[in-house]
């Protein structure tokens, strides 16, 4: 009887000191799985913001046949779009699961601000930064 008990008891301590090593290796096992949740709603994120960034810097003149010229919210879900198209303007209803054309402009709305600057404008412009920068330093 006497064996049997030795026996017993490197049993019951190896079990006691294996409690300890469990416990930390699933702290570990969770914390790599948040480590990892984050990482890949991070990266979700950026690669949204990614698209959004390159969609924006898409050619804007080139190739585009139509275009927004305005818009104006009517209520919640309501609104109305002026829209571009070739040389005509059409004013458009949008609601929601309804586009509606209501008038086509027989002679195109000159929004203000739409205009490119002249190169002038932009040499004159570059020339002033030049002539700040110049003075600071």
């Amino acid at each position: 009887m006497p064996f049997s008990v030795l026996a017993a008891e490197p049993v019951a301590t190896a079990s006691t000191a294996a409690a300890p090593a469990v416990s930390s290796g699933v702290a570990g096992q969770l914390t790599q799985l948040v480590f990892g949740l984050l990482l890949v709603l991070g990266l979700i994120f950026f690669l949204a913001w990614l698209l959004r960034r390159v969609q924006q810097a898409g050619p804007a003149g080139k190739g585009q046949v139509i275009g927004i010229v305005g818009s104006r919210a009517l209520g919640p879900r309501d609104r109305l779009m002026l829209v571009q198209v070739g040389n005509e303007q059409i004013l458009l209803g949008l609601s929601p699961g309804n586009i509606t054309a209501l008038h086509v402009l027989k002679e195109p709305v000159q929004v203000p601000g739409t205009e490119k600057p002249t190169p002038e404008f932009a040499q004159r412009l570059l020339e002033m930064l030049g002539k700040d920068q110049k003075d600071k330093k």
